[in-house]
């Protein structure tokens, strides 16, 4: 399957020092060495070979996500050029849509008139109120950043509603599940991402020991009870939306959970090309390819081992994970979840438990809601 997603590290530094990013704080240091910013010439290239690929494959569309680091650091001027040239390159017809991934603290409103010229849609990380924010997401000096953020979600919801994209949270057990959720619905994001905080079964995320039982299922149940019961739809959940997609027979649009085939392709600062950049949780290197966009076509790393892996489906799971009764929705979870040191990615996920309670909870409501539509009707 062709790459239909490209992320772009335009910047690879950051104006905050989180404790648990993983591109910083993870087992892969390699951006000590990187260049900091994204050159110009690495832009054109990388505009030039999206532009080919999208082409050579007949793609109608395709999406860039600017991501860092913290990319707005790259500048007004950079991200001017950038969009420019990253919608120069396709022919007339071809959509190309672009979207920037941000702690949101260089969110003012030149910045903002700046992504609006451009159609840029704007993701903010977010963790919830003051206190499960600020617990993580510091600056370097140790201040929270809650207030600088929540001061530029309104300006971003107050002047260019349009742009916004949504919200992303990474769960932590200490903050309570529905009290996050509803400081999350404060700004009426359209749609909330929580993410599985990063870890393999060498590196054990918090909480994730082999006697925790389920802490990261209980916490997105009672999320998801108070989603899926309120009278009416408030904002979109990602990762509930994918597995009720999942039970009802659809295919995944997400990497965390099902069997579709993963369509997403990094070009880090100097321009090389990596699978999924969370790899950099596993092992020094682990995101590598071998390629770079001023040497190689995408259509090259279609064929590196790492790739092939995450678009064959059932075949790249372990025999665990095929005799699940609900391994075809959850896929064995993030790829990047499943890395044990000496045995590779073919294990279940190191949140197999969570995975397989949350989904079998989703799945009891569903069923149970479907047949009373269908006593309904009778």
């Amino acid at each position: 399957m062709p790459f239909r997603e490209f992320v772009l590290k335009i910047h690879g530094r950051c104006n905050l020092a989180c404790d648990y990013c993983y591109m910083y704080q993870g087992a892969d240091q390699s951006w000590r060495s990187r260049p900091a910013v994204m050159s110009a010439a690495i832009l054109r290239q990388t505009a030039q070979r999206i532009a080919r690929h999208a082409r050579a494959h007949g793609l109608a569309e395709v999406e860039i996500v600017l991501h860092g680091g913290e990319p707005l650091l790259a500048g007004p001027a950079f991200i001017d050029f950038a969009a420019t040239e990253l919608r120069r390159g396709l022919p007339a017809g071809h959509r190309v849509g672009i979207g920037v991934q941000t702690n949101g603290l260089l969110l003012d409103e030149r910045m903002l008139a700046l992504l609006a010229a451009h159609d840029i849609g704007v993701s903010v990380s977010l963790d919830g109120d003051r206190a499960a924010h600020d617990r993580h997401r510091r600056r370097a000096n140790g201040r929270g950043s809650h207030a600088a953020v929540r001061r530029a979600l309104k300006t971003l919801t107050d002047r260019h509603r349009e742009l916004y994209r949504g919200l992303l949270c990474t769960i932590d057990l200490a903050n309570d599940p529905v009290a996050g959720y509803e400081a999350l619905l404060e700004t009426a994001p359209p749609r909330i991402d929580f993410l599985l905080p990063h870890g393999t079964w060498s590196e054990p995320p918090p909480g994730r020991g082999p006697d925790a039982g389920t802490p990261y299922a209980d916490w997105l149940i009672a999320v998801f009870d108070r989603w899926y019961g309120a009278p009416v739809r408030e904002t979109g959940i990602r990762l509930f939306e994918e597995i009720i997609n999942l039970v009802l027979g659809g295919r995944s649009r997400s990497e965390s959970v099902g069997l579709s085939p993963v369509a997403l392709i990094v070009v880090d600062t100097d321009g090389t090309m990596q699978q999924v950049d969370t790899l950099k949780t596993a092992f020094p290197g682990a995101p590598e390819t071998g390629l770079t966009v001023t040497e190689h076509e995408f259509d090259d790393a279609l064929r590196h081992p790492g790739v092939v892996a995450r678009q064959i489906g059932r075949a790249a799971l372990c025999a665990q994970c095929t005799a699940c009764p609900v391994g075809d929705i959850c896929g064995g979870g993030c790829y990047t979840h499943r890395y044990r040191r000496g045995h590779g990615y073919r294990n279940p996920s190191v949140y197999c438990l969570d995975l397989k309670k949350l989904i079998m909870h989703v799945h009891r409501r569903i069923d149970a809601d479907l047949a009373r539509v269908r006593g309904a009707r009778r």
